[in-house]
């Protein structure tokens, strides 16, 4: 049960972290082109984002097993990520009725969008699991501490 609450809260952050990496970029969008529509696009990327996010870190738990981060390359992870746009906008175009000239706009798009956005959320991921804290006490060598528990200290003079 840990295991499935851990993996729904990891699909949940993801989503905000697409969503919002997305929002800027309705943002930009918004800004560069001065279309006026219904609803903002920020708002409207940052929920297709929120979208793409869960949906990926779906794919990802059905496809790469037990698999560490370490393990997983940035094609294949990109790959994924594609896929899940292809999913995205496959059932974006249902719900939106879109014409045909609409889906192969749409399509693309979704697909790199997501690409890039696991792309970015692996280097992320890979830079920030450098910086972990250690995981017990058995892991304090790993923190910089000597075998008497004093911190190393390094500066002028030392």
């Amino acid at each position: 049960m840990r295991q499935w609450l851990r993996r729904i809260r990891g699909a949940i952050g993801m989503g905000f972290t697409w969503g919002a990496a997305w929002s800027g970029a309705g943002f930009v969008l918004a800004v560069l082109t001065r279309f006026r529509a219904d609803a903002p696009f920020p708002l409207i990327f940052g929920a297709l984002g929120f979208l793409a996010g869960v949906t990926f870190s779906v794919l990802l738990a059905l496809t790469a097993g037990r698999r560490r981060l370490e393990q997983m390359s940035l094609p294949r992870f990109a790959g994924w990520g594609a896929v899940g746009g292809l999913l995205l906008s496959a059932l974006f175009a249902r719900a939106a009725s879109l014409g045909p000239d609409d889906v192969l706009a749409i399509v693309p798009t979704f697909a790199l969008a997501c690409a890039a956005c696991a792309s970015g959320s692996l280097a992320v991921a890979r830079r920030a699991g450098g910086r972990a804290l250690p995981d017990g006490p058995g892991d304090v060598a790993e923190a910089g501490l000597t075998d008497g528990g004093k911190p190393k200290l390094r500066g002028p003079g030392h």
